[in-house]
């Protein structure tokens, strides 16, 4: 007989009930701030909404497999707030405001249903232009040739690197 930890029943883990209840003093604590002490008929607004976000978001994720649904929500809705600032030059420059990709390129073309909606024309300035078009250059041509390399060689090139002390 498998004796593991789960068939046991040693209830949920810390971390699930930790983040339950983050979650439930966050939602709480708005809607006591904005509408106040909740009603009997209001109290499932106050109940049910952090309890089913905590009982789906702490099962695992089908895209990633080491991940809760709840971090993947956050990320998601993380990216299509803030969108992908871009890295330039390893991080030795900040992206400008141009760089940035615009949430219509985010979307996709979720971007353009979204558009069509009956109701949602004024959404369509704030979904922004397509992905800014950079300037490039002239092509520039590769010459390719590979070579080898001995160990008497990098021996040299090794050598002459060395600084004296």
């Amino acid at each position: 007989m498998n004796c593991s930890a789960s068939t046991w029943g040693e209830g949920p883990p810390r971390r699930l009930l930790i983040t339950g209840f983050v979650i439930y003093v966050v939602w709480v604590g708005v809607l006591f701030l904005v509408f106040g002490w909740p009603s009997r008929v209001f109290f499932v607004l106050y109940f049910v909404p952090p309890a089913l976000i905590t009982y789906y978001g702490a099962q695992r994720s089908k895209r990633i497999d080491r991940r809760w649904n709840l971090t993947h929500w956050a990320l998601t809705v993380r990216y299509l707030m803030v969108g992908h600032r871009p890295v330039i030059n390893g991080g030795r420059r900040a992206a400008g405001r141009a760089e940035w990709l615009p949430l219509r390129a985010r979307l996709g073309e979720r971007a353009g249903r979204l558009a069509e909606l009956p109701g949602m024309g004024g959404v369509e300035g704030l979904l922004g232009g397509d992905e800014p078009k950079t300037a490039a250059g002239r092509a520039v041509t590769l010459d390719i040739r590979p070579r080898l390399y001995g160990p008497d060689v990098v021996y040299r090139a090794r050598r002459r690197g060395r600084t004296k002390q």
